[in-house]
């Protein structure tokens, strides 16, 4: 009987790994397709993986700003061009189950621009809507 439970634990932590697992692959595409847009200078590509929604919260150097078509326009007004837009790379410095449907990722944003490159930190909250991983919230400074 103990060998039949331990078994079954095993079985659990396993499949709960690899569940864990592929959810954050699914983030990491998300997060690869955000990339692809931004450097084919594409917003409004770039933006469909932020939830289109008022409730959504995005955080920069400017406050709060609610509501995905706000945060679209801040995007499309701060960075107007090629040359503003520059070459965008991430890196992933954790990612992190909250639950079943919340993750948190931390990481670090880079821009090559001819204009002078800029840079920082960022920390999204992904929440599971629709069967879709999207970015509820977004502080990136």
């Amino acid at each position: 009987m103990k060998r039949i439970i331990a078994i079954s634990m095993l079985l659990f932590f396993f499949f709960n790994a690899s569940a864990q697992n592929r959810q954050v692959d699914l983030i990491k595409a998300a997060m690869d397709e955000q990339l692809t847009a931004w450097n084919a200078g594409d917003i409004d590509r770039y933006m469909q993986t932020y939830w289109h929604n008022d409730s959504l919260m995005f955080i920069g150097k400017s406050g709060v700003t609610y509501g995905w078509e706000n945060t679209l326009k801040n995007y499309k007004k701060g960075y107007p061009d090629a040359a503003a837009m520059g070459k965008l790379d991430f890196q992933l410095l954790n990612i992190k189950r909250m639950s079943g449907k919340y993750y948190s990722v931390v990481g670090k944003w880079h821009l090559a621009r001819s204009i002078g490159d800029i840079g920082g930190a960022f920390t999204l909250l992904f929440k599971k809507v629709n069967g879709k991983w999207l970015i509820i919230q977004d502080h990136s400074s």
